[in-house]
This record gives structure tokens, C-alpha cells and sequence, in this order.
């Protein structure tokens, strides 16, 4: 039954990194928006280097990281 309990406290640390993760990227881009709006006094290449990041945090990074931490063993 402890080896329940601790898978389970695992996969619940696991899904707040991996929404953590999701929800930085999210404010990347926004910042990255911000940046072509002029809300911020940054140069465009930084807004663009923000958008790119923020969108591999919310599409990429979370597949990879599920990808690693899966039980499922894969060839």
C-alpha cells in the first residue's frame, strides 16, 4: 500500500511540473507580445527568442518530459 501512496505522490508532482512548465511558456509569449506591442522596451529579437521559447515550454517540453517519465517502456 506505501508503494501506492508514493507512485501516486509522484504522478501528482509530476502533473504540477508539467502544467508549471506549461503556464511559463504561456507568459513567454505573452511577454514575447508584449515585446512587439511595444510594452516592453526590449529589442524585437528578444521577442522573438521569448515566443519561440514560451511556445517549445507549451508544446514540446510537456510531451517530452511525459514521454520520460511514462511506465510504459517502449522500444
Amino acid at each position: 500500500m506505501d508503494d501506492r501512496l508514493a507512485a501516486d505522490a509522484l504522478a501528482k508532482k509530476r502533473f504540477v511540473v508539467i502544467n508549471v512548465l506549461r503556464l511559463s511558456g504561456v507568459a513567454m509569449v505573452i511577454a514575447g507580445m508584449a515585446v512587439f506591442n511595444q510594452g516592453l522596451d526590449l529589442p524585437e529579437e528578444a521577442g522573438v527568442a521569448l515566443m519561440v521559447v514560451g511556445m517549445f515550454d507549451v508544446f514540446v517540453a510537456p510531451l517530452l518530459l511525459a514521454r520520460r517519465w511514462s511506465s510504459n517502456q517502449r522500444p
